[in-house]
């Protein structure tokens, strides 16, 4: 039987030529040349290196920080005394921990809304010389070390308090949180209000450039439909930079958790814990280490070591719920719409 071709049916396409399966790492990922591979196996050696740093890291605190607390007669972690090389040695980390988390509160509470403001306003209401004005001088504090924030703090900042504690003690003294017996205002208000100038320009410079990344179609299309400028930034905006924002706020505070030398300028440290924010003393983590570490025994030591290993978990943790808060927002960024 006799096959002839159909002349109106077409000739099947060519096969293209398939290459043969990629048989290591370096092809499976794209990589044909020998530059490509050299720069995968840094990349990947780099991000190792940072897990054997990390681990190298909390190897050392917790061995450090296991002798300090197998002397320790008293609870390490509700004892309001610091005496590690007394006889017994009785240290604790309460006031610590209760001085940096409530210092870091006040510092996001304040920083984060001004800082999400002055984005917004450059990005979306200034005029574009305004805007990169006031984004150089942002650009400028962030670059200022905190030895100047904190000389700034305690020549300026500190002796031009009283006026707003004694407005806070007349109007909310009743609350309790903001009663003032007339003290000098080194306190924990006072080192919030300085961490939250400090961490402004972080979270300021990282929310911009979020912000600048909104698709211009979303805001075109909010603007046909009739929102307003503000309903735009509403409904557009604010959910497209959310997951940015809150990472911009988590680098602000991990800076204002780990602060040491302009918080030991500014803070009068004790070992209370008041529940006035305008009442001077209390203390923080790296304030407590950077103060006395020079003159620690070498018990000593090992306790503001074990401070140290508390403030690095404190840290993991942020970092991890805001990977947390961040993955769980990726559908409002609108990069895929």
């Amino acid at each position: 039987m006799d096959i002839t071709t159909d002349p109106q049916k077409p000739a099947p396409a060519p096969v293209p030529h398939q290459p043969p399966a990629a048989q290591d790492d370096g092809a499976a990922h794209g990589v044909t040349r020998p530059g490509d591979r050299i720069f995968l196996g840094m990349s990947r050696g780099s991000g190792i290196l940072v897990l054997v740093i990390m681990a190298a890291i909390a190897a050392f605190l917790t061995y450090r920080a296991s002798i300090a607390i197998s002397e320790d007669e008293a609870n390490f972690f509700t004892t309001f005394e610091w005496n590690p090389s007394g006889v017994p040695s009785e240290f604790g980390i309460a006031v610590l921990a209760f001085g940096t988390v409530v210092s870091s509160i006040v510092a996001m509470a304040i920083a984060v809304p001004i800082a999400v403001g002055i984005a917004l306003f450059i990005t979306h209401y200034a005029p574009r010389r305004l805007g990169g004005t006031i984004g150089y001088v942002i650009d400028l504090l962030a670059a200022v070390p905190s030895i100047v924030y904190g000389l700034w703090g305690a020549l300026v900042l500190v002796p031009h308090m009283n006026g707003l504690y004694g407005w806070l003690d007349e109007y909310l003294g009743w609350t309790g949180v903001f009663e003032w017996n007339g003290g000098a205002p080194r306190s924990l208000l006072t080192v919030g209000i300085l961490l939250a100038i400090m961490i402004l320009p972080i979270i300021t410079n990282v929310s911009r450039e979020v912000f600048r990344q909104v698709p211009q179609m979303h805001e075109e299309a909010a603007l046909a439909l009739g929102a307003t400028r503000w309903e735009v930034i509403r409904m557009s905006v604010l959910p497209f930079g959310r997951s940015g924002v809150i990472s911009a706020s988590m680098l602000g505070l991990g800076r204002a958790l780990g602060e040491t030398m302009a918080v030991a300028m500014v803070l009068s440290p004790t070992f209370d814990i008041s529940a006035s924010l305008l009442d001077p003393g209390g203390g923080t983590f790296a304030q407590n280490i950077a103060s006395k570490f020079n003159e620690a025994t070498p018990m000593g030591r090992d306790a503001l070591i074990a401070s140290g290993l508390v403030l690095f978990v404190i840290t993991l943790l942020v970092n991890g719920a805001a990977r947390m808060i961040i993955a769980r927002r990726k559908e409002y960024s609108g990069a895929n719409a």
